[in-house]
């Protein structure tokens, strides 16, 4: 930071802008959840709306058996291949997407930034996809998987990455960071402890780890690059 105040600028942004992919995906889901909303209160679609987010997910959310059959059968329809993608963007409730939408907007800034829009949106779709395949493949429940954790957790894994690369410059302990999934995780277990919880940490963990190892091959210039850049900021 420059201490001149000759080079202070009265008008600018006390606030980062946000990278507008960021902003863009976190009013996608904010807009869709407004939507179930509105049809739930009646402002939108009549009767039939009360029941928009069970059918949306009924029709968009992840259920292991849908892939279990297609592996079967050996056909893949793109209706039912697309839940892959789509079930990131269908939630439980306004609460559960709002968590999600704070992580975007955490996480995605910092990524998003650094690494540049497409590796940011190869590091949320590819935590979300392997998150939610790895969900299907290793659960033992009925119950689908829907919602953003599993893309936001990989962008917290690149993020884990990103002081990884940065602690092991300084010649820092790099195991510290993976603090941050070490609490979220701690705080899930918690949870699921007093109060009981589903599967869906499995998607969850899967996309964390999808995101740090996505970060190796996506981070632009490889590590050179990054680094230069966590020297400027």
């Amino acid at each position: 930071m420059h201490s001149d105040p000759d080079e202070f600028d009265p008008d600018a942004s006390p606030v980062n802008p946000l990278p507008p992919v960021v902003v863009a995906l976190a009013l996608l889901i904010f807009g869709i959840e407004l939507i179930f909303l509105a049809g739930a209160q009646g402002f939108l679609g009549g009767q039939d709306a009360v029941g928009w987010r069970l059918a949306a997910i009924r029709d968009y959310a992840m259920f292991p058996a849908v892939l279990a059959a297609m592996v079967e059968l050996g056909q893949w329809p793109l209706d039912q291949v697309q839940r892959i993608v789509t079930y990131l963007f269908v939630h439980l409730s306004f609460t559960h997407m709002l968590f999600v939408v704070v992580f975007l907007l955490a996480m995605g800034k910092l990524v998003a930034e650094l690494f540049g829009t497409a590796a940011f949106l190869a590091v949320f779709f590819g935590s979300g996809i392997i998150g939610g395949l790895v969900f299907a493949v290793l659960t033992t429940s009925d119950v689908p998987l829907v919602g953003g954790y599993p893309a936001v957790y990989g962008l917290i894994g690149a993020y884990t990455f990103i002081l990884w690369v940065s602690y092991g410059q300084i010649g820092a302990p790099q195991v510290r960071a993976f603090t941050l999934i070490g609490f979220l995780l701690g705080i899930q277990l918690i949870f699921g402890v007093l109060f009981g919880t589903g599967q869906d940490w499995i998607g969850d963990v899967a996309g964390f780890v999808a995101g740090f190892f996505l970060s190796f091959v996506v981070s632009p210039g490889g590590w050179g690059r990054l680094l230069d850049k966590l020297r400027q900021r």
